[in-house]
């Protein structure tokens, strides 16, 4: 699978690992200073932080981006790069950060109208006036970017609008839209959804008769509202795209996704009406085509669930990178199937600020998210290189889950965790690792991380909490005497040339900074924590 590259820096591909701050923290001297220590912390070298329509035009027409200079300098004192989130129109479904002038005229800039005709604090998409004046203000910040750091690239992409939808309606019952919902769907998304066998809204759209042509409640049925919701606010977007990227069409420019389901999965009160979720994704991809991908916002911390987000959008036509995501232990396991088995082209957390306690130290709770991250940052050129590749493995410590077995071509790997599983209370063979780790203090230290095959015979680990064990699948079993067989021996038979810690440097080259080829090798097979980086292998191939 060939993986889209959307994050670029000087034409090289870039992976954004980091943090999103609080919505107001970028503002807030002391709570910016706390994101930078989190950041820190993670090992990040991205920070996302919005700029509110309402702060960069306070009176129409007149615009101050002194606040983006600022954000851009300060990440360039700290050799970070910056993804700016566009707060207009849409704030979680909302008018939030509109500005005054916008929001003490609902004459001009009409809102959103419910079925009983109560106006709710969202602006509508079927209104001219509101898209004409987000997108005068959105070409003057993507001018002022353009000019300020067009050669610089400290900001890497921009966020256009956040989780946008109508929250409190599935759509808007004012006169705009009701002569929209009453108009014909247009003949080209009918043709496109009914080629799309087996999506969501094909299925919606066979349900409701599979109809050619007519209104869109004679289309979608029930699903009308939410459907012309999602295709009215999508290409409200997509002209927002096609506006900015005209002044700086390298930059990306995404959309991020609250995701559906809750309580009764309903559009409008779980979840924004018209956004880009599971029955609605497909319009999303046909309406707004120069938005470069849409990402969701995953907070979900059962496994099932997770991985269900990641594959809704990880497709050909939309890689996966996830914006936010939560500091739990959760998503310290989970980001390791999304970076490896999804392809995930960038991960950040939300309210990075939360990982750090009072006194500037790591909060325990944190411990765990962010030695997830400090592994994945030491292993970001690998990530570039072999994603898609099928050689990136995941490795997860799923609950009641003592040890995995991977497929890595000529070995088998085994792997096996430190963390006493529900009626044992051993931790079985492990010893000590080396005079820096003692494993009985790692006893709760979920395990998780991944196996990267760059060769036949040479591997790259990164984690925590897991000893990796190889053996060749065409190992002479029948061979073996039952001393010989016994699990020590096995390990000792493994012949590696080299085992070795280390990182990459700036242009990507492997640098080695411990040679681990003695006894914590021969006891403990291949053995990470977030402060070892990255391990190679390299197995003997002249036996």
């Amino acid at each position: 699978m060939k993986i889209s590259r959307v994050f670029k820096v000087n034409g090289k591909p870039f992976f954004p690992l980091g943090g999103q701050v609080k919505n107001s923290s970028g503002y807030n001297p002391e709570e910016l200073e706390t994101a930078w220590k989190a950041l820190e912390y993670i090992r990040a070298n991205t920070v996302e932080i919005p700029v509110f329509w309402e702060q960069v035009e306070p009176i129409e027409g007149q615009f101050d981006f002194s606040v983006v200079d600022k954000l851009i300098e300060e990440a360039r004192k700290r050799n970070l790069r910056l993804i700016l989130l566009w707060f207009a129109t849409w704030k979680n479904g909302h008018m939030k950060y509109t500005p005054e002038w916008v929001k003490r005229n609902p004459a001009r800039f009409k809102r959103v109208i419910t079925h009983d005709g109560e106006a709710i604090p969202t602006l509508s998409s079927h209104c001219k006036a509101n898209w004409e004046a987000d997108r005068k203000a959105f070409c003057s910040f993507i001018k002022h970017l353009y000019e300020k750091d067009k050669d610089n690239q400290t900001v890497i992409a921009v966020q256009i609008e956040n989780e946008p939808g109508i929250v409190g309606s599935d759509r808007d019952y004012g006169p705009e839209g009701d002569r929209d919902f009453k108009s014909s769907v247009p003949s080209v998304l009918i043709e496109l959804i009914s080629e799309k066998e087996g999506s969501p809204v094909h299925s919606i759209w066979k349900q409701c008769g599979s109809k050619k042509e007519g209104s869109w409640p004679e289309v979608f049925g029930r699903w009308a509202g939410e459907l012309m919701t999602a295709w009215s606010i999508a290409r409200y977007i997509d002209g927002l795209a096609v506006a900015g990227k005209e002044i700086y069409p390298e930059i990306p420019m995404y959309v991020n996704a609250w995701l559906d389901g809750g309580e009764w999965n309903m559009a409008g009160l779980n979840y924004p009406s018209g956004s880009p979720v599971t029955s609605t994704l497909d319009i999303w991809k046909w309406a707004a085509p120069h938005i470069d991908l849409i990402a969701p916002d995953i907070y979900r911390g059962d496994h099932k669930a997770y991985l269900n987000a990641c594959q809704l959008y990880s497709r050909e036509d939309n890689p996966l990178f996830v914006p936010e995501s939560g500091a739990s232990e959760s998503n310290a396991l989970n980001m390791f199937y999304a970076l490896a088995d999804y392809n995930a082209i960038g991960y950040h957390i939300f309210g990075i600020e939360q990982i750090v306690d009072d006194d500037g130290s790591l909060r325990p709770e944190a411990e765990k998210i962010a030695g997830s991250f400090q592994a994945v940052s030491a292993a970001l050129p690998l990530l570039i290189e072999y994603q898609g590749t099928g050689r990136i493995h995941a490795v997860v410590q799923e609950e009641f889950k003592s040890m995995q077995i991977l497929d890595l071509g000529r070995y088998v790997g085994l792997v096996k965790f430190y963390q006493v599983v529900p009626h044992s209370q051993k931790l079985g063979a492990i010893s000590w690792l080396d005079y820096r780790h003692n494993p009985a203090k790692l006893v709760n230290e979920r395990g998780r991380g991944l196996v990267i095959q760059a060769g036949e015979h040479e591997f790259y680990v990164l984690g925590a909490g897991f000893q990796l064990f190889l053996h060749k699948k065409d190992a002479p079993y029948n061979m073996l005497t039952a001393t010989q067989a016994s699990p020590f021996l096995q390990r000792e038979l493994i012949d590696y040339v080299r085992v070795e810690e280390g990182c990459f440097d700036e242009e990507g080259k492997w640098v080695t900074i411990r040679r681990r080829n003695g006894d914590e090798t021969d006891f403990n097979g291949i053995w990470v924590q977030p402060d070892v980086g990255v391990v190679h292998v390299v197995l003997n191939d002249a036996i």
